[in-house]
């Protein structure tokens, strides 16, 4: 195995591995050599809690004997004209820390020159219908370079199992499908969605955000749980909390959209405003809308831009009759 690239910064501290180039992960890899006990976490780094979830449920999975490995790299493909590459935030020592203390083993971080060595890729994996909805609608691209680079570092990392996080559900289906699809052999696994005690859904992006505005993006969380529990009154259930790590059974998708919109065009009229990209509840298989009579899982999706930053949260739901 390679020498360690990061040390601890004190005594006493979880350590990890970090790899920044292709051969030396590759001998790390070849080292260890356990079938069924290698996992990945794939992130674009600024690691927070949600991230950490991944990684700790990863660690759960594989055991103390298995692998965990981090991938941190922003990915150039996945960004369109117009948005935040350049500010995205990179804070590789601190991720190190974060990576370690949640169970990692290894961090990859490469270059985007070691990850497209010849420039853009002439051959990329394409997202299809699926990837042209909602999110794919609002960011031209984006999910064809998300799947590109997740296919390369699954190739890369080589992994049993992959974690994803819940909160960008659309990527997780779509990640799955391309699995399917294309036959790697890999297992992915979504993580629920971690979030502050008010609501808000963690995310790297949330950094941007000024008092007012985090105070305005609160709208987005508390939109997905009065849908929630417009729906579940009208099943003749009680409200729920704020936990949706199980699915909550709702009865009527009327009521779950129109209790959900109300709060964002409420929240339209704060200061700074809210400015509502998409609000959906869909079939997570292929992100198209359910009917009033849809039966089985559905995902509440909203997608919004508070000042320059724009976020998404959802939750997921079963709607009709218990399973």
């Amino acid at each position: 195995m390679s020498p360690r690239l990061w040390t601890k910064a004190l005594p006493g501290e979880p350590d990890v591995e970090l790899f920044r180039h292709r051969p030396d992960l590759d001998a790390a890899l070849a080292h260890f050599a356990v079938p069924g006990r290698t996992a990945v976490v794939m992130t674009m780094g600024a690691l927070h809690d949600g991230h950490a979830s991944l990684i700790r449920a990863a660690r759960a999975r594989v055991g103390a004997k298995g692998m965990v490995t981090v991938t941190v790299f922003v990915n150039p493909l996945q960004f369109g004209a117009g948005e935040d590459l350049g500010r995205y935030p990179r804070t590789l020592d601190a991720d190190l820390r974060v990576a370690a203390e949640a169970g990692a083993d290894i961090v990859f971080a490469p270059t985007a020159e070691e990850v497209y060595p010849d420039g853009e890729p002439g051959v990329r994996i394409t997202a299809g219908t699926l990837g042209e909805r909602y999110e794919g609608a609002s960011r031209p691209g984006h999910f064809d370079g998300m799947l590109t680079v997740v296919g390369k570092l699954l190739h890369l990392t080589r992994p049993d199992i992959a974690f994803f996080g819940e909160k960008d559900a659309q990527q997780l289906s779509l990640v799955r499908r391309m699995v399917h699809d294309l036959n790697f052999p890999v297992e992915i696994v979504g993580v629920p969605t971690v979030r502050e005690g008010d609501g808000l859904a963690l995310s790297s992006r949330n950094r941007y955000l000024t008092a007012q505005e985090r105070d305005t993006a609160l709208a987005l969380s508390r939109a997905l749980f009065a849908g929630r529990d417009a729906g579940l009154l009208a099943a003749g259930e009680g409200p729920a909390g704020s936990e949706e790590h199980e699915l909550i059974r709702v009865a009527s998708p009327a009521a779950v959209r129109s209790a959900a919109r109300a709060v964002l065009d409420e929240a339209a009229g704060l200061e700074p405003p809210l400015v509502l990209d998409y609000l959906a509840l869909v079939d997570p298989a292929d992100f198209t809308d359910v009917s009033d009579g849809h039966t089985g899982e559905a995902v509440l999706a909203v997608a919004a831009k508070v000042g320059a930053t724009r976020l998404i949260d959802n939750i997921r739901l079963w709607i009709g009759a218990a399973r």
